[in-house]
């Protein structure tokens, strides 16, 4: 597919609506725009602007930047002068830009619209007095240019619902039949895209469904999959293109964990939420079961995939579509629910030299000469569409001699179909200069899907240009960039790479891949000079492998080594001696599951950047002090039986030190105190730490967890530029004298001793500690504090005043906790008391008040009774009414002693049986022991029509588990006296700031996202502990 020469029109609008606002802006416009509210249409909104004697340039500039204009004619229309000259300006861009004008005959005749006459004569009559006969006459014309164009005449219709809903699905389908211009000059692209989409059955809302797309690597299948989900995503709800799926069942996880990291990626892609969790397999559907969703599933490989992220159509609401791409087309065969697939074929001659000029020539045909040259390098691609671009670009401004010389060396060799596209693509590769095969085969094994910045660090001591490598190989089509901007290169390129090894002679190789030559190597020290990298997957050598102590005594050039598993066998052994000779030069080292106590003596890591040794069986790393100054990350992750740190005085830039999960840990050295680059510490589940640094006083340090450290009892001095603190509740008393110091600290977790977590069979942290039993006063005095979590403290018993800046309080299973202090005029927006039974009257009101401008989430089995609308279940409906602020509130409860750590509860609304935006909240419970409510407020934008007459407001509820049931729910609706009520309570003044100032927090019709702190996964040492403490940096 490749490139025209038209240059696409950027339209900011769907639609605009040229009307007289007396006869159809409180009637059938208001109606309309409700309509286009539903299918996802944005429209120009007028109302702000000034009329006046003239349209303005706003008005005219929004008429200009709208894909359609409808122009409603009604009886007054023409009275206008103002809708007049709109008029012009319409059918002016129907006529320069193409604009597509559609009409509707709102009680007028088209032949009087046309002719002037009736009712359209005698108000266009007056609107013309005192006007130039030329104005006159361009008025007349217009009225009559836009009588002729056909449209929707209000009279034919026993029904206004159904013709809105009409007119409102033509320009959905005008709208959607214009490709983005991204891809319209795609050669062949909209083709795929009608064919595509008859498969699709867009009309049918019913139901949801899952269509297949397959064909051969590099066909285009991506491309047009892109190009689909950017045509068809306005007509959805919710949409989601998850790429790149080829081998993200090739992991060290178990297939449950597979699955459910499968579910938390597009969850948090589809929602929109970093760094989600989830818990069980039912969380897509439990989420995603009401709502019209387009999800593009890209490059499949595995049924599991599928299984994982669409194993059923009822996990999605009706009118979903899922779309699946893969060269199986076996696998779209075992999905019982995928009923239509399409094949992508080859290109057709015509499209196949199409394609091939565009990227030879910047045009459609040869240039006069290259005709049959053209065709023969047309033969040799096979017409398959990514041979024909590298290889476009690969002879563009080469002479004929060039050409020809090229051609004869491909032509010459008989090989395959699959084996001729592999020198196809080789020939962008062998065109590239020696620096920048180099620097694409590094990028093939060591850093695909990475950013610019870790490619240049790991390069700075090569003499490579990385920059202008990138753009050459980039111009080239040899990479891409992600949707993030991190380099990607595919997967057909990838083997471009690994067959460009391969052809090498060994003793010339500079990057090693094969694990059976690597374990060769190793095992009879036959390494060479020139080796630059190495990426051994142990996993296929099921004999293990025996590193010899010289294996790398010849590798005096290695810069990257890379030994890992793709998946876990407890019985695959890597013997590695303990006077092996490390290589000196290292950049990089990532060894997962380093075998031995500590590394060899011989280890010098003076070069390294990056030091990745997670899950290792190390007890120290080396002796003495080494040269440290390049470091700058240090992942020490699952060192269960790591006991000591080395000196780390020389590590000057270092960033960040990982040591999450070393239980055998007791003491971190000095010299750390002494890292001034040093911005993240992690030091959790060091359960046996004992002994840290007495001062942490670097400036650089942001963020300090130390959560499980259940043997520290001295607290560290550090930092006052300290933002975000994890601690156990042993440290609490320890830091009283450094608290009020903290003055930049945003983000506080203090984690009790009772909270247990279990993975691998085994209860990490049970009742250990001291259990504190107040916080101190002065956390009021930390003037940058916004979330504050306390959780597992069952003696505490009050909260002192709280600081004014807190915007998120959770305060979790502390039994005993009765009395909180809470700020005057707290702009807290999230207020959380999960399993804090003993909650007193007095905190309970001033929470349940307050949260008429905040979250409230808490224990209760009883609505207060403010919430007059009540209904039992899960959905409730009202009647429209002059006040759209209005509060909810959610009775849930469990069935009986829950299993799952967390659960979904969701809200979505209908105005008239139409869905209305996204959800209206999405909330993670915590384990639930009893009845909780849950309390948040809501305003109705303007445009969704909840202030004029006849509406019906349907709520509906859901959970994404069977296990907590929504028992009863309630609406307060807020007039202008409750709001200031509810905004003062007791001894608070009324706020001055309204809820759509609260920073992080909820306003209008914005969805409401509300995320407990969230408990350890089952699944990966390191992966686990990262994720569970992501979830309190929200």
């Amino acid at each position: 597919m490749a490139s025209s020469s038209s240059s696409p029109r950027t339209w900011r609008y769907r639609v605009f609506t040229s009307f007289h606002g007396p006869d159809v802006r409180k009637t059938f416009l208001s109606h309309l725009r409700k309509q286009f509210i539903c299918n996802g249409t944005t429209m120009f909104d007028d109302q702000a602007i000034e009329r006046g004697q003239t349209i303005s340039p706003e008005l005219t500039r929004g008429i200009r930047e709208s894909r359609i204009s409808i122009v409603v004619l009604s009886k007054n229309y023409a009275s206008s002068s103002w809708c007049l000259d709109e008029l012009l300006e319409i059918l002016k861009c129907k006529e320069d830009i193409g604009q597509i004008v559609m009409t509707v005959f709102y009680g007028v005749d088209p032949s009087d619209v046309r002719k002037q006459t009736g009712d359209i004569l005698k108000v266009f009559k007056k609107t013309c007095s005192g006007k130039t006969e030329e104005k006159r006459r361009r008025w007349s014309q217009a009225l009559n240019d836009v009588g002729n164009i056909a449209g929707e005449h209000f009279l034919n219709w026993d029904n206004e619902s159904k013709m809105m809903e009409k007119i409102a699905r033509d320009i959905s389908n005008k709208v959607n039949t214009t490709i983005s211009r991204d891809f319209e000059d795609m050669v062949g692209v909209e083709t795929h895209l009608e064919k595509i989409q008859s498969l699709l059955h867009l009309d049918n809302d019913d139901e949801a469904m899952i269509v297949g797309i397959y064909g051969p690597a590099g066909i285009g299948k991506t491309t047009i999959a892109r190009a689909l989900h950017s045509l068809l995503s306005d007509r959805f709800q919710l949409t989601c293109f998850m790429e790149n799926l080829r081998g993200s069942y090739n992991s060290s996880l178990d297939e449950y964990g597979l699955k459910l990291q499968l579910q938390e990626q597009l969850l948090s892609k589809i929602l929109n939420q970093t760094g989600m969790r989830v818990y069980n397999l039912s969380a897509i559907q439990g989420m995603l079961c009401d709502q019209k969703v387009l999800i593009i599933l890209d490059d499949v490989d595995d049924l599991k995939q599928l299984e994982a992220l669409a194993n059923e159509t009822k996990w999605f609401g009706p009118g979903s579509r899922v779309v699946v791409t893969t060269e199986n087309q076996e696998l779209l065969k075992q999905h019982d629910d995928i009923k239509n697939t399409y094949y992508v074929d080859f290109p057709t001659q015509k499209e196949a030299r199409q394609i091939f000029c565009r990227y030879g020539f910047k045009q459609s045909t040869p240039q006069d000469g290259f005709e049959n040259l053209s065709e023969r390098v047309i033969k040799l691609c096979s017409k398959l569409p990514l041979g024909l671009s590298v290889m476009g670009l690969y002879l563009r401004k080469k002479t004929e001699d060039d050409w020809e010389d090229i051609l004869h060396r491909l032509e010459s060799s008989f090989d395959s179909v699959d084996r001729n596209i592999e020198r196809v693509l080789r020939v962008g590769y062998d065109g590239l200069h020696e620096k920048d095969q180099l620097l694409f085969l590094l990028i093939a094994f060591f850093f695909n899907y990475k950013d610019d910045d870790h490619v240049k660090a790991m390069l700075a001591d090569n003499n490579l240009n990385v920059r202008l490598g990138l753009k050459t190989l980039e111009y080239k089509s040899l990479i891409q960039r992600s949707s993030g901007g991190n380099i990607v290169m595919h997967k057909l390129l990838q083997q471009v790479g690994r067959e460009a090894v391969q052809r090498q002679e060994p003793w010339k190789r500079q990057i090693l891949i094969d694990a059976h030559e690597i374990c060769n190597v190793l095992e009879t020290d036959s390494g060479c000079a020139n080796v630059m990298g190495i990426s051994f997957n142990v996993s296929t050598i099921p004999n293990g492998v025996h590193i010899s102590a010289k294996a790398f005594q010849n590798m005096r050039n290695l810069r990257f080594l890379s030994i890992y598993e793709t998946r876990r066998d407890v019985n695959l052994r890597v013997n590695v001696p303990d006077d092996m000779d490390f290589p000196h030069r290292l950049r990089s080292l990532h060894w997962e599951v380093y075998p031995g106590k500590s590394l060899p003596s011989t280890f010098r890591p003076e070069y390294l950047v990056e030091l990745n040794l997670q899950n290792n069986k190390l007890e120290k790393l080396w002796e003495g002090t080494q040269p440290l100054t390049n470091l700058n990350k240090l992942e020490l992750c699952g060192s269960l039986r790591l006991k000591e740190l080395p000196d780390l005085s020389s590590a000057t830039n270092l960033k960040r030190l990982d040591l999450t999960g070393c239980w055998s840990l007791v003491e971190i050295p000095s010299s750390v105190g002494n890292l001034h680059k040093l911005e993240e510490l992690e030091m959790n589940l060091c359960l046996q730490l004992q002994v840290v640094p007495t001062h942490f006083n670097l400036a650089s340090l942001r963020s300090l967890r130390m959560l499980g450290c259940w043997e520290l009892r001295k607290f560290p001095g550090i930092s006052t530029n300290i933002t975000s603190l994890v601690i156990g509740d042993a440290m609490l008393e320890e830091m009283l004298e450094s608290i009020r110091l903290w003055s930049c600290l945003e983000t506080l977790v203090v984690y009790g001793s009772v909270i247990t977590h279990n993975f691998w069979a085994v209860t990490l942290i049970e009742k250990m500690g001291t259990d504190i039993e107040r916080i101190p006063d002065c956390i009021k005095d930390l003037p940058a504090l916004k979330s504050l979590y306390i959780g597992g403290c069952p003696k505490l018993f009050s909260l002192p005043e709280l600081p004014g800046s807190l915007r998120r309080l959770t305060v979790e299973t502390c039994e005993s906790l009765k009395t909180v202090s809470f700020p005057i005029d707290s702009p807290i927006v999230s207020f959380s008391f999960p399993n804090c039974f003993e909650l007193g009257e007095e905190a309970r009101r001033v929470i349940t008040q307050k949260a008429g401008q905040m979250i409230a989430y808490l224990p209760g089995r009883e609505i207060p009774a403010e919430f007059v609308h009540r209904a039992i279940g899960d959905s409730l409906t009202i009647r429209s009414s002059f006040c759209s602020i209005f509060r909810i509130c959610v009775v849930v409860s469990p069935k009986s002693e829950m299993k799952e750590e967390y659960v979904g509860l969701m809200c979505r609304k209908r105005i008239n049986g139409c869905p209305i935006g996204d959800n209206l909240f999405k909330a993670q419970l915590r384990k639930l022991q009893a009845e909780h409510l849950f309390i948040f407020q809501f305003e109705f934008l303007e445009e969704d029509g909840w202030l004029e007459q006849d509406n019906e407001v349907l709520f509906k509820f859901t959970t994404s588990s069977e296990e907590l049931d929504i028992i009863e729910c309630g609406i307060q609706i807020l007039t202008g006296e409750t709001n200031r009520n509810i905004s003062t309570y007791g001894s608070y003044e009324s706020r001055s700031e309204q809820v759509s100032e609260y920073e992080d927090g909820y306003h209008s019709d914005k969805r409401l996202e509300f995320h407990e702190q969230k408990s350890l996964p089952g699944w990966g040492f390191c992966g686990i502990f990262h994720g569970f403490l992501r979830c309190f940096m929200v």
